[in-house]
């Protein structure tokens, strides 16, 4: 951060912006337009594009920009930019293709959408900041491998809990300690959760109903921690992670022994999360450290006597923290959190009802299915239906409420580019 706010700063004293685009006009892409564009020096956000354009208005507007200019095209969007006038849209390959853009922000969630979007802006090689866990938990390996051969940077974003993991996993190994287990903090974890139970909190909060549903229900956990352990090296102990439930009030910092000993020191270490723990909605990372000397030094600085170490970050600010994304990727080239090498972690579909043949499944965080984390050699060797390709799928057969589903289960819609990437992703990383 220390770098980065210099950075923008000298841009912002040069009037060298960042020249962002953002794809998506929701809840959470209201708030990163009010944040780019009220409080970010050295960063002006140019396009905003949405499906419906009305959204896209609306959100530049609860920022202070009136009357952005509309575009239709490549060519159009291009032009407003060079004559520094904010535009709108509902083009999101234009948004890809124009001149003047630096960074695109993608910020749907919509996993076949998304896909587009991430394939295009590579291909016209802009960096690409991701705000789509679901996206990134099933193709994401692919993409960044892309993007390496673009020459530009895919990342998910700083401010969400696996961008948040990432920096202080890097600080903890950059100390000399080594991780061993990289967790979330949550709230609540019901796998049975529906858009019905949830609506009265959407409400409140002005969120979507299946949205907030996906964090209850754990499958957005659970494509989270894959993002995390496709960054590390990372894998799960077990389909669904251990996810135990603490006391209200327990500190994170009592929960390492809730963890077997064996499964964090025995190999690369694992991704996992707790329920209950405060501060809440944080991350932690429990960590080792080999040396006797600094082990005393870790004991004086009140982090105990070990063998783990619990190091916490007790936030995440989510579209507080995107433009440090944003500036990480276009200044230094440097991605807050992205594949290291391969998939090791996948989210799979699990039933959450008794399913019948013939259904054709409804999307992520709604009445059908809930993700669960799993070995990506496993989910191979098993031929495991990724959650974030069930939506449209339609069963050939009836699935009893908690079983995982298989890709031989499912019918998948014809034409589509997300199962088209899967595939490929599946030939690079494991062809035998």
């Amino acid at each position: 951060m220390i770098i980065i706010d210099t950075a923008l700063q000298k841009l912002e004293a040069e009037n060298r912006p960042i020249r962002v685009a953002m794809i998506g006009a929701g809840f959470m892409g209201s708030g990163i337009a009010l944040q780019i564009t009220r409080y970010t020096r050295g960063m002006k956000l140019v396009v905003i594009a949405n499906r419906n354009v009305d959204k896209a208005v609306a959100a530049y507007a609860k920022a202070g920009v009136e009357n952005p200019v509309a575009v239709e095209n490549a060519d159009q969007l291009s032009g407003a930019i060079a004559s520094g006038r904010p535009a709108v849209t509902d083009n999101a390959p234009a948004v890809c293709r124009a001149e003047g853009v630096d960074a695109i922000i993608e910020v749907t969630g919509a996993v076949e959408f998304g896909a587009r979007v991430a394939l295009e802006a590579i291909e016209n090689r802009k960096h690409v900041i991701l705000m789509n866990a679901e996206l990134d938990g099933t193709i994401g390996p692919l993409l960044k491998r892309y993007a390496d051969e673009a020459g530009v940077v895919i990342t998910n974003a700083d401010g969400d809990q696996p961008g948040v993991i990432m920096n202080l996993y890097r600080f903890v190994r950059s100390i000399g300690a080594r991780p061993v287990l990289c967790g979330n903090i949550k709230g609540l974890h019901d796998p049975y959760r529906n858009p019905a139970t949830q609506e009265g909190f959407a409400r409140k909060w002005g969120q979507q109903p299946h949205m907030v549903t996906s964090f209850a229900d754990g499958t957005k956990i659970s494509f989270e921690q894959a993002i995390v352990a496709n960054a590390t090296g990372m894998r799960v102990a077990r389909r669904g992670m251990f996810g135990p439930t603490v006391d209200p009030g327990t500190h994170i910092t009592e929960v390492a022994s809730l963890y077997p000993f064996e499964e964090l020191v025995e190999g690369p270490g694992i991704v996992d999360y707790v329920v209950g723990a405060e501060p809440g909605p944080g991350v932690f990372v429990l960590a080792t450290h080999d040396d006797p000397v600094q082990k005393h030094y870790l004991n004086l600085y009140k982090l105990g006597e070990g063998p783990l170490y619990c190091f916490y970050t007790p936030y995440h600010l989510c579209h507080f923290e995107v433009p440090n994304t944003v500036a990480r990727a276009v200044l230094f080239n440097d991605a807050a959190i992205a594949p290291k090498d391969r998939p090791y972690v996948d989210v799979v579909a699990a039933a959450k009802i008794d399913l019948k043949a013939g259904q054709v499944l409804d999307g992520l965080g709604h009445y059908m299915t809930y993700g669960l984390c799993e070995n990506s050699n496993t989910v191979i060797e098993e031929n495991l239906l990724p959650i974030g390709l069930a939506e449209g799928c339609r069963l050939l057969r009836d699935i009893p409420k908690d079983e995982v589903l298989t890709c031989a289960d499912v019918k998948l819609p014809e034409g589509r580019l997300c199962d088209r990437l899967r595939r490929k992703q599946n030939e690079m990383f494991f062809r035998k």
